[in-house]
């Protein structure tokens, strides 16, 4: 273990957190504490004792699991603030590009809407300080715009068509984060809800979603957890319950020195019946695969897309007296078959447990179903139709959607990467705001009659080049369909919200796409949930 591991802060053997009682030192901890005074009374040069201490603890922490963790202030700020719904600040969403703030997104009843900020704004100072042009990263400007409710920042404004700056004086309030990235109906009976993550809020959002769609006459759900790297447990179990009749096993949590603890459905929930298809990939974790085991273990619903994460590990958040966290993990989940949902690690290895996405690609295990292989021991039969499911870390879904690799080419990725692809929806939105919301009202017109014109195409090319990016005509033919989908819905979620970015984008996605031929074709809905059908089939095979 790492050298530096000299103290384990006496207070922390002291610690009386609920349930744990009264620690006392033990022996290791005397030892540890001891190394500190020794360091501290003889070593050659000053020290921070505060630094080595935080060095030890990580140090120790990563030796245990992937998960478990120490976070100083900071980090507890930041990974409570998601999660809790809420923040502090001027209630907008904004791009940084070319070092210049432009407002994406104003806050329905925000401070930013009341004072008169609009989507479009380009932000120049803040305070009187100046952060355009000053090659200021993001979490800069950020730390001048959040801040406690209820004081005040002044910020200078350019906006298209006036000559001057505009000045606001925006007092900040909390903004709320939400949960649901889109919610519409993609026919007259079938729903889809797209979740990013399971926070304080994420139940209220996700039952005021269901019931606009269950209003507007939704018989069939798609609920979409792709990318949702999971949250709240109980969160998590709330809206699984709108699916499962009362009284069904959802999770069970369980280890070394905490008992078995199993959470049940109840007679809550809006959408006991109906179709349910679930979507998943490799950066669904946590959370999501508790949501998704559990629909996937009762049969009651069909889960598509790729294996899941593979993150099962129970932490628990241990206060420390400095107002720094320790989240150490305490036990395992498991899904009402019994399946562990954690993926093999070995203690330490952080590095090959990160890299394990990347390893199942160059295994071939997200483009080729027949590439992923697993041993009988992993094997378990669902609760009610006993079809074969599998453990060993992460749910693999009932029907594989491989990754789309045929559009994919370096043109497109360095357009993408190189800022070009959202700078083109900025200006054709600032140029074009007025009449665009003229001609398309809503973004189902604007999904059905907006087209990207030559004029777009002749500003890729110029920005291509002014970038030093090779054009190449073959492989913008390849990216050409997928490459016109991005800017479409960039253009929609700025003239719109996100929802219209979503209702456009999946236009494109592979597994949405054969989510919804599945959902509206009863016989093979079914025959997936009795294990009848290919579970890797896939629209590539």
């Amino acid at each position: 273990m790492n050298k530096k591991i000299i103290a384990f802060l006496f207070t922390l053997f002291l610690i009386s957190t609920e349930g744990f009682g009264q620690l006392r030192p033990s022996l290791d901890g005397l030892k540890l504490e001891r190394t500190l005074q020794l360091i501290k009374n003889l070593y050659v040069d000053d020290v921070d004792s505060e630094k080595l201490t935080e060095t030890a603890i990580r140090a120790m922490l990563s030796d245990l699991d992937p998960h478990s963790s120490y976070l100083d202030k900071e980090e507890v700020k930041a990974m409570n603030e998601p999660l809790q719904g809420d923040f502090e600040g001027i209630g907008i969403s904004f791009n940084m590009l070319t070092d210049t703030l432009y407002v994406m997104e104003v806050i329905s009843g925000g401070p930013s809407q009341e004072v008169g900020i609009l989507p479009g704004d380009k932000i120049l100072y803040v305070n009187d300080t100046l952060i355009a042009g000053v090659k200021m990263n993001t979490n800069d400007v950020i730390r001048k715009l959040r801040g406690p409710k209820g004081t005040e920042v002044k910020v200078k404004v350019l906006r298209r068509n006036t000559p001057q700056l505009l000045e606001f004086r925006i007092v900040r309030d909390k903004i709320p984060i939400y949960s649901i990235d889109a919610s519409y109906m993609v026919d007259d009976h079938t729903g889809y809800i797209r979740l990013s993550r399971f926070a304080a809020t994420s139940t209220d959002e996700f039952r005021k979603a269901e019931n606009a769609l269950l209003t507007a006459g939704m018989k069939n759900l798609i609920l979409d957890l792709t990318g949702n790297g999971g949250g709240i447990l109980q969160t998590a179990t709330d809206i699984t319950d709108e699916f499962l009749e009362e009284g069904k096993l959802i999770v069970y949590t369980e280890g070394k020195n905490q008992p078995r603890y199993s959470i049940n459905s109840t007679d809550k929930g809006n959408f006991k019946k109906g179709n349910l298809v679930v979507l998943v990939d490799e950066g669904s974790a946590s959370a999501s695969e508790i949501l998704s085991g559990a629909v996937q273990d009762w049969d009651r619903g069909v889960i598509v897309g790729r294996r899941t994460f593979g993150k099962g590990l129970v932490q628990r958040q241990l206060p420390l007296p400095d107002g720094t966290m320790i989240r150490l993990t305490v036990a395992r989940y498991y899904t009402p078959t019994g399946r562990s949902i954690q993926k093999p690690y070995e203690n330490g290895d952080l590095e090959s447990y990160n890299m394990d996405v990347l390893n199942r690609y160059n295994r071939g295990e997200l483009i080729h179903a027949d590439s992923i292989h697993f041993p009988d021991s992993l094997k378990y039969k669902t609760l009610v139709n006993k079809r074969t499911v599998y453990g060993g870390g992460g749910i693999m879904p009932d029907y594989f959607v491989p990754i789309d690799t045929t559009t994919l080419t370096n043109l497109h990725r360095d357009l993408i990467a190189k800022g070009i692809v959202n700078r083109i929806s900025i200006s054709e939105v600032d140029r074009n705001r007025k009449t665009l919301l003229a001609t398309y009202p809503d973004a189902e017109t604007f999904k059905k009659g907006y087209g990207i014109s030559p004029q777009i195409i002749d500003n890729l090319k110029q920005m291509a080049d002014a970038d030093s990016i090779k054009w190449d005509d073959e492989q913008f033919e390849r990216s050409q369909s997928l490459l016109f989908t991005q800017l479409k819905a960039l253009i929609a979620r700025d003239l719109y919200n996100s929802s219209a970015y979503f209702r456009i984008m999946n236009d494109e996605n592979e597994i949405f796409k054969e989510a919804f031929r599945i959902i509206n074709d009863e016989e093979r809905y079914n025959n997936l949930l009795k294990g009848l059908a290919n579970k890797f089939s896939s629209p590539n095979s």
